[in-house]
């Protein structure tokens, strides 16, 4: 593998020819090309319940397999110039900036240590949970996630069930929480960088969002509460009254606020200034983003004690895991996307058709249902690109005659992300944490089954309500 991207390095310094690259034509590709796309996913559901210690071992390498299965067949068929381009912009234009935030904010919370006298009763998982809903939308899903997912898990950590405490995090944390503004999702942010009105996202979401998290909230508690009542190896109950005594790693707030504060500044400051490497365009704003967030990392490890990511029980497996996968999932990724680009001209020309009157005018029911479906599944930022651009593609159309359809773009990509293990970044972290904190998580199928038993009827009372 080493030498495979060396020699691409070697054949991209020799070929300035390489420097200019066409966007894939999606017109021009047939659903095949989304088999190593899709043979990562089943790798992800399947290895860990057939053989789980080749994944635990080797799924890069799996990974790496699938990705060159794409990459080795494409090339032959489109050459070493599309071949280039694809690499290079699902690594500068997406992959890089998707794994230097998720970077940061695992190593900036990782630096807070909350401590105190916390029992996980169905009450204070409640109140947790709501902590990381409110902050999810001001310091994005990932943080809020990153951020509230280990005090979860120490406060139960002496319970027989508690994996749905985290699927249920995972729903309302990772996922809905984020909902109510551009700061709270990928999806989101890219409608706010293409003109949807800041306070127009919190107006017009603020009541999807609190109905679906009251909803969420009162069944878990309902649920977590019948869990609590039957558990028979939980260590005897503490009288004292829950807590949090005391707060360490200080320091790593005003870093997390100077995240939020970054990607915030890359969504308004617009210099103009442009770089180009094979056709992908890299904005200064953007590039000065992810050099602050690497930068707001380190301060973050020279600055925090080496007691407090102790406690957290901190360490790099999680963020490795995420790495690897999700470099195989962005490549393999573009065929897909192109071809959803495509739109009526492409293979999955169906997916028009099913949005749309026959007078032209949005489905917004199957705007929410489609964007959503696909969001649980493929990167939730490109796909609402797709159907927000596929409605009208302008902000100010969408925000004053196609209102709902906006709303329905954004509660499916945002909402539905909470669908699968991959529908969302953090989704997969929070996994691995619990993961390492030996808390048997339920497989990529299994997550599923809650997910679809639980989140599906939900969608369709908002379907019904809002559409």
């Amino acid at each position: 593998m080493k030498w495979i991207l060396s020699r691409l390095l070697y054949l991209l310094a020799l070929s300035p020819g390489l420097l200019f690259a066409a966007e894939i034509d999606g017109t021009a590709l047939s659903l095949s090309w989304s088999i190593p796309f899709v043979g990562i996913l089943l790798s992800i559901a399947l290895f860990p319940l057939f053989a789980g210690q080749i994944w635990h071992h080797h799924f890069g390498k799996i990974t790496a397999l699938w990705t060159l299965l794409f990459l080795v067949p494409f090339a032959f068929a489109f050459g070493l110039h599309d071949t280039f381009a694809v690499i290079v912009h699902a690594l500068f234009g997406e992959y890089l900036p998707f794994i230097i935030l998720i970077f940061s904010l695992y190593t900036i919370s990782g630096g807070i240590l909350v401590g105190g006298n916390l029992h996980g009763s169905p009450r204070l998982n409640v109140k947790l949970m709501s902590i990381g809903v409110l902050l999810a939308s001001v310091m994005g899903t990932t943080g809020a996630a990153m951020l509230m997912i280990r005090p979860l898990l120490r406060a139960n950590d002496n319970r027989k069930h508690r994996v749905h405490v985290v699927v249920f995090f995972i729903f309302l944390v990772a996922n809905i929480g984020g909902g109510l503004t551009p700061l709270g999702d990928p999806p989101l942010f890219l409608g706010f960088l293409k003109g949807v009105g800041f306070f127009w996202t919190i107006w017009h979401m603020f009541l999807p969002v609190l109905l679906s998290t009251v909803a969420l909230l009162t069944v878990f508690y309902y649920i977590d509460k019948y869990y609590f009542s039957k558990e028979t190896e939980i260590l005897p109950v503490d009288p004292t009254p829950e807590s949090m005594r005391y707060l360490e790693g200080k320091i790593n707030f005003l870093l997390l606020g100077g995240v939020v504060l970054a990607v915030l500044i890359s969504g308004i400051w617009k210099p103009g200034t442009l770089f180009h490497i094979m056709g992908t365009p890299i904005d200064l704003q953007n590039l000065f983003r992810d050099l602050v967030l690497i930068g707001l990392a380190v301060v973050s490890l020279k600055k925090t004690p080496r007691h407090v990511r102790e406690g957290n029980d901190f360490n790099w497996g999680p963020i490795q895991e995420v790495a690897k996968l999700f470099a195989g999932i962005f490549l393999t990724i573009a065929p897909v996307l192109a071809i959803l680009r495509a739109g009526s001209e492409g293979s999955m020309a169906g997916l028009v058709a099913a949005v749309t009157h026959a007078d032209g005018s949005p489905l917004n029911g199957m705007y929410f249902w489609m964007s959503g479906l696909l969001s649980g599944f493929l990167d939730n930022a490109p796909t609402y690109l797709v159907f927000f651009n596929l409605a009208a593609g302008d902000a100010q159309v969408m925000m004053n005659n196609l209102p709902q359809t906006l709303v329905a773009v954004s509660m499916g990509s945002v909402f539905m992300g909470a669908l699968s293990y991959i529908g969302n970044a953090p989704n997969f972290m929070v996994k691995a944490i619990a993961d390492q904190r030996g808390v048997p998580m339920p497989s990529f199928f299994g997550y599923m089954g809650w997910s679809c038993a639980i989140l599906l009827p939900w969608f369709v009372l908002l379907t019904l309500f809002f559409f």
